[in-house]
């Protein structure tokens, strides 16, 4: 970074802190919104966007040849008259990260003069000609999409020190995703009554990457097809990372498989508390089993503060709701086949002892047993039992996916077509995850990859700025300032270095 914008990002730091810092104030006469004498001007030199953080993305998807390798691999226009399969792809991508939230979304970028610009672009696809181009999708294209996104993948984890590959966890999970269009093709009724589609998402737990995102009808149990994709990731992760371990909920334990994937990964896995693994835990003596210690969601590092009270709990009690309260855990481990499995492993049974009350009265206790099926003889119990509870993060993950990025909007009119429309908007996820691994400042890149999506777009991507055309260069002016504007050029600098095959 030059040493002018050293002197700059210095001067409009100590500026800020100067205007922020702690100061007595006395009684103000006014309200601090004070303005008034406000007017608009239209600038006819100088061309800006709000979205300046666009330019480290473009340049990092351009310098990991995604956008060569896309135009390599896929081939869905005849010709390129104008556009280029990349082309539409970037356009769908860079309008999740300007924040757009659906297709009609994209007439606001081509309908600025600055973004075009600021892209190197003469024009970008209009909303329609977007949905047309994903209407072209076979299922055989949106997995060569995916495979060309894993193999750029690879070369921002080459780029990775050697404590990143002492470990890969694969989150595996579906969910949801429900449409209020009734000509959708491929679209069913769930179990729990909602039309749409039921998608699976495999996700690296470290970068919380996706690395495969599958669409399937509303109707399809989280479990179908998850074999095949399971062993896709696993073949994605082995042999880069000294472990690879996998975790799932009970719809995941497929014991067919449980065999092969012992020889290449450890597992653990939620297993459905059906009658015989019931009467097993039951049979078990007092003395195996162990009390089960919660850690606490966070450390106090100041003095203790008292708890507010639990709303919820209180109105629950005062209006005589049924309601279900765990008084201990324990847990216990036995050994044990499936009938489908030629190999013994291990289960860890968790015991819930709960009461039901209603309103202030205790009607009776109960016993509750979770099993989970692992591989794995190193762990304790107790941190089988964390380790599978971890797996909720995947659930923040799928969160993002659906209401940050709205990869699961499902804006187009069957199954493949949208299945391809997640996959370029989980695009915009990666890309946020590959920002933060290439981050030359380590604290602030896992910031990144650990960062709300909402939140990325406001600190990294909505930074305005002038683009200035000049010789055959694109500058982005910067006029807007965040404390992590430094290190984010810093980040760029080191794309911009980047030389990747």
């Amino acid at each position: 970074m030059k040493k002018l914008n050293h002197k700059i990002l210095g001067k409009r730091k100590r500026k800020i802190e100067k205007r922020l810092e702690r100061r007595h104030w006395e009684n103000q006469e006014r309200p601090m919104f004070k303005g008034i004498n406000i007017r608009y001007e239209m600038d006819d030199r100088h061309k800006g966007i709000a979205c300046g953080g666009i330019g480290v993305i473009h340049l990092m998807a351009k310098r990991l040849g995604l956008s060569k390798e896309i135009d390599k691999q896929l081939h869905l226009l005849k010709r390129h008259l104008p556009y280029y399969e990349s082309d539409h792809i970037l356009n769908l991508t860079y309008n999740v990260l300007a924040g757009g939230t659906r297709l009609e979304d994209i007439e606001l970028q081509r309908q600025d003069e600055g973004w075009m610009d600021a892209l190197g672009a003469e024009i970008i696809p209009d909303p329609t000609t977007a949905g047309d181009f994903l209407r072209r999708f076979s299922e055989g294209d949106v997995v060569g999409l995916m495979e060309v996104i894993n193999g750029r993948r690879k070369k921002v984890w080459d780029r990775q020190p050697k404590e990143f590959f002492k470990k890969a966890i694969l989150n595996i999970d579906g969910t949801m995703s429900e449409t209020t269009g009734e000509c959708k093709e491929g679209m069913d009724i769930s179990y729990k009554g909602g039309w749409g589609y039921a998608p699976l998402l495999i996700s690296l737990a470290q970068t919380r990457e996706a690395l495969y995102v599958v669409n399937r009808p509303g109707n399809a149990p989280s479990h179908l097809d998850s074999a095949f994709w399971i062993d896709r990731s696993l073949d994605l992760v082995e042999g880069r990372f000294e472990e690879v371990w996998m975790r799932g909920d009970t719809d995941f334990s497929l014991t067919e498989h449980l065999d092969r994937w012992d020889e290449r990964c450890r597992f653990v896995f939620g297993l459905d508390a059906r009658q015989n693994l019931v009467s097993i835990a039951q049979r078990l003596l007092e003395g195996q089993w162990e009390a089960l210690e919660r850690k606490p969601k966070y450390e106090v590092k100041t003095e203790g503060r008292k708890r507010p009270e639990n709303v919820k709990e209180r109105i629950v009690r005062e209006r005589g709701y049924k309601n279900i309260r765990t008084i201990s855990e324990q847990v216990a481990q036995f050994d044990y086949r499936p009938v489908k499995c030629k190999k013994t492993y291990r289960v860890v049974v968790l015991r819930k002892n709960l009461t039901v009350e209603r309103g202030e009265q205790a009607l009776f206790d109960d016993i509750r047993y979770f099993f989970y099926i692992t591989n794995d003889r190193t762990m304790s119990a107790q941190e089988v039992v964390y380790f599978a509870n971890e797996r909720c993060d995947h659930e923040n993950d799928i969160e993002q996916l659906k209401n940050g990025v709205n990869a699961l909007r499902m804006p187009s009119e069957d199954l493949v077509s949208n299945w391809a429309y997640m996959v370029i908007a989980a695009l915009a996820w990666n890309l946020k995850a590959w920002l933060g691994l290439l981050m030359p400042q380590k604290i602030l890149g896992h910031r990144i990859v650990r960062m709300e999506f909402k939140r990325f777009l406001n600190t990294f991507m909505k930074i305005p700025c002038l683009i200035v055309k000049t010789g055959r260069r694109i500058v982005y002016r910067l006029v807007g300032y965040n404390r992590c504007l430094k290190e984010y050029l810093r980040a760029f600098s080191v794309i911009r270095e980047c030389r990747v095959t």
